[in-house]
């Protein structure tokens, strides 16, 4: 479940902070997370928010090292916990997989900017 709500950090991304505006991302700001296990034992459905910096995927009390790129890509990792997939606009989507007690979980996630 731990990785499952690691994992929840991560999926998408926002600023809580402004960031210069020369140095803005398309994708910068604060997006709403729904991660969904599809396998395994994991957490069925769990929901947070996550910032976008500068491009680099941030949670508040997560570990988590992630970017998204100017064209929408997402990818990232935490605590062995990995997703990717794509923003457009102000939604997007993706896959994630990690494990639970050992048990891999695999799954999507869903994101919108708030």
């Amino acid at each position: 479940m731990r990785d499952l709500i690691l994992v929840t950090s991560v999926a998408s991304a926002a600023a809580l902070t402004a960031a210069p505006v020369s140095a803005q991302q398309p994708y910068d700001g604060l997006w709403n997370v729904t991660v969904v296990t599809k396998t395994g034992s994991c957490e069925p459905s769990q929901s947070s928010t996550v910032t976008v910096a500068e491009g680099k995927i941030s949670a508040q009390g997560a570990a988590v090292s992630g970017t998204v790129g100017s064209g929408g890509l997402v990818r990232v990792s935490i605590n062995g916990a990995y997703a990717n997939g794509q923003l457009s606009g102000n939604s997007g989507s993706g896959k994630w997989n990690g494990a639970s007690a050992g048990v891999p979980c695999s799954g999507r996630w869903e994101a919108s900017r708030q």
